[in-house]
């Protein structure tokens, strides 16, 4: 079969079929709310900002994302005061991004959808955590979740373990994984394989995510500036254990 690469909007589109709202958009809500001025670093097609602002956040909202598929799709929504920058995790210090005058930063970013795994390279990880930590206030903290390696999910990412979505149109779309194999260290790389009406053909994507430890993490965040306050393994906030499916952290600007 000839790899036909999903284009930014194509993906963009089946974006939120493929990701519908779960327990992890809840923790993250909750947390967005009790916030007065929040970054979402990966923010993608915007939802769980546009849902802060629907539930009545006063507060300053901005959304990151270097997509500009999935940025299209957020500023759909005219109607919700949210800024938008087309932009990688390291550009989230950035004054343009911060805001200059008294009171600029923010005293929560977040990176949801397991995009913090996305940062592949010891080099991009250090550039990402270091504006992160600019981006923050003094206190400020940052969450994000990444899958736990020890449960070792990629093993169930193969063909057989397709994932079918209907979208609020009724179309379906399928999503099948393939890893390439053997799997040395954290990092996987693997391909992504959508079909469905919205694309006259397979579409393949490949892809490669890290699978970092808890102390791993800590190492990074220490190093960065950041304290580790917490790590969770559930959304519930259970507690991480070496069976947890995720690794939740929220982690504090140090003075």
């Amino acid at each position: 079969m000839v790899d036909h690469e999903p284009t930014d909007d194509g993906l963009a589109e089946c974006y939120d079929v493929l990701n519908p709202w779960g327990p992890d958009n809840d923790f993250y809500l909750a947390l967005v709310l009790a916030a007065d001025a929040v970054l979402d670093v990966g923010c993608g097609t915007g939802t769980l900002l546009h849902r802060a602002r629907e539930a009545g956040h006063p507060g300053r909202l901005c959304g990151l994302d270097p997509s500009p598929g999935m940025l299209r799709r957020a500023r759909r929504r005219t109607d919700l005061p949210i800024e938008w920058f087309a932009a990688d995790a390291a550009a989230a210090g950035a004054p343009e991004v911060t805001g200059r005058g008294p009171g600029s930063r923010f005293d929560l970013v977040v990176m949801t959808g397991h995009a913090f795994q996305a940062l592949t390279g010891d080099a991009e990880v250090r550039a990402a955590l270091a504006a992160i930590r600019s981006a923050l206030r003094d206190g400020g903290r940052f969450v994000f979740e990444t899958r736990n390696p020890l449960v070792r999910p990629w093993e169930r990412w193969t063909p057989e373990h397709a994932v079918e979505v209907a979208g609020p149109d009724g179309r379906t779309a399928r999503v099948s994984h393939r890893v390439e194999l053997p799997v040395t260290g954290d990092l996987v790389r693997f391909s992504e394989t959508f079909e469905g009406p919205m694309w006259p053909v397979p579409q393949v994507s490949r892809a490669a995510l890290r699978f970092p430890d808890a102390a791993v993490l800590a190492g990074w965040l220490t190093a960065a500036g950041l304290a580790v306050e917490a790590q969770y393994g559930h959304w519930d906030r259970r507690p991480c254990t070496p069976d947890a499916p995720e690794i939740i952290t929220v982690a504090r600007r140090a003075a």
